[in-house]
């Protein structure tokens, strides 16, 4: 008797803004020829790239179930989500409240012993990648995808099913300049069929932007003083102690302070809630005589079993978990710490919140590496793997202005003029 037959779903899920408008993309493909079964795409509205992605693996499988209702199936899942993938695979447990009724439908859509699952480099997942974006465009222009619009490339050659993935190094440059790229292009209307002018439909800022805009809400995103943690290299977040600020930190945190003295730019402070922020925003409040006020999504990375380590300790003690946090935003550090996804969708969170209640002024936002380098790489529209190409130096200083058309401008990047 013939055996089951065998397909790949690739699946993808996108947010701009996490949460921010999102979609998905999924496709079918013959193992074999690699030829497209059956191609899925869907704008959801406003939610998160993993609401987005298991949305995408749902997708694919239901489009496998409708391709073969009364026969046995073998199906390879790929995708570029760790979370996905190791939820699905039972390695990990689905613990976020949204996660785990998409969790339950996308494992009652076939029966579990007919579906594997695997994860693969972003840069081999580009054809639901495509999908995905076309959806996110499509939800843009207040449409739904078309399947006959869509720009995916069927015929570009797959890694064959069995063949074992080919990477770059994590984080590497070259690749994540291209995928900036193709984010920029994908946000680009077609150009027009004729020669005359036409009104570029998406909102620019900096040199191109336009002269009704309004003054723009500004975080002027300060990382505290040094602690006595930060000259050794040690993960320090929000899971472990508390320090305070060093006798070096506490000096950086009042050179900060006349620094913004001598600017009267800032108008409102908020700080994260641990002390080492505490304590610099306070320095800087006394000197402008203003108010701290405290926003629990400012704090930093819970880093679990890792907080008070070194990264040389922590690749000694948890090499595999180390190497998997690298390479996945979806990962979160040994013994329940945080994920950067996580962390991102807190960040995105407090950072909409905060333009709401400080629109068009000046605000000074006293917080740690991760957020503001999250705050930094949504404000660019950067891949995850940009927070490892950041290098922000205690009590440095970086401002991002959101303006009212939805757009961000990144105007400083790690200042550390005033401790000099």
């Amino acid at each position: 008797m013939p055996g089951p037959r065998r397909v790949v779903v690739e699946a993808d899920g996108g947010s701009r803004g996490n949460p921010g408008p999102a979609g998905y993309g999924a496709v079918v493909i013959d193992p074999d020829t690699g030829g497209v079964l059956a191609e899925a795409a869907e704008f959801i509205g406003v939610a998160t790239n993993n609401v987005a992605e298991y949305k995408g693996l749902i997708a694919g499988l239901t489009a496998v179930r409708n391709l073969f209702p009364d026969s046995a199936v073998q199906v390879r899942v790929r995708m570029d989500s760790k979370l996905v993938v190791e939820q699905m695979s039972g390695r990990w447990q689905v613990k976020h409240p949204a996660m785990k009724p998409l969790a339950q439908e996308a494992a009652g859509i076939l029966p579990a012993a007919s579906v594997t699952y695997e994860w693969i480099p972003r840069a081999q997942n580009k054809h639901a990648d495509r999908l995905a974006n076309e959806a996110m465009d499509a939800g843009g222009r207040g449409e739904q995808w078309d399947p006959g619009a869509s720009r995916a490339d069927r015929g570009t050659p797959r890694t064959p099913a069995g063949a074992p993935p080919v990477d770059g190094p994590p984080g590497d440059a070259v690749a994540g300049a291209a995928k900036v790229r193709a984010a920029l292009a994908d946000a680009r209307p077609a150009a027009a069929p004729t020669s005359a002018p036409q009104a570029d439909a998406t909102p620019q800022v900096g040199w191109g932007s336009a002269p009704d805009l309004g003054a723009p809400t500004a975080f002027v995103l300060l990382r505290h003083g040094e602690t006595a943690l930060t000259p050794e290299k040690r993960f320090s977040g929000s899971g472990g102690s508390d320090p305070q600020l060093s006798a070096t930190g506490r000096h950086q945190a009042a050179r900060a302070a006349e620094a913004f003295a001598g600017r009267g730019t800032v108008q409102d402070i908020v700080s994260s809630p641990l002390r080492r922020c505490r304590e610099t925003a306070e320095a800087v409040a006394s000197r402008l005589g203003l108010e701290v006020r405290i926003d629990e999504g400012l704090r930093e990375t819970d880093f679990g079993a890792w907080e008070g380590l070194t990264f040389a300790e922590v690749r000694e003690r948890y090499a595999a978990d180390l190497t998997t946090w690298l390479t996945s935003p979806d990962a979160a550090p040994t013994g329940g710490g945080e994920s950067f996804a996580e962390v991102a969708e807190r960040v995105s969170a407090a950072r909409d919140r905060l333009i709401a209640a400080h629109a068009g002024r000046t605000t000074l936002l006293v917080t740690h590496v991760t957020p503001i380098k999250t705050l930094v790489r949504l404000a660019l529209g950067a891949p995850p793997e940009s927070l490892f190409r950041m290098e922000l130096s205690p009590a440095s200083v970086s401002t991002v202005a959101y303006y009212a058309d939805g757009n961000a401008s990144l105007r400083v990047l790690n200042d550390t003029s005033h401790l000099r």
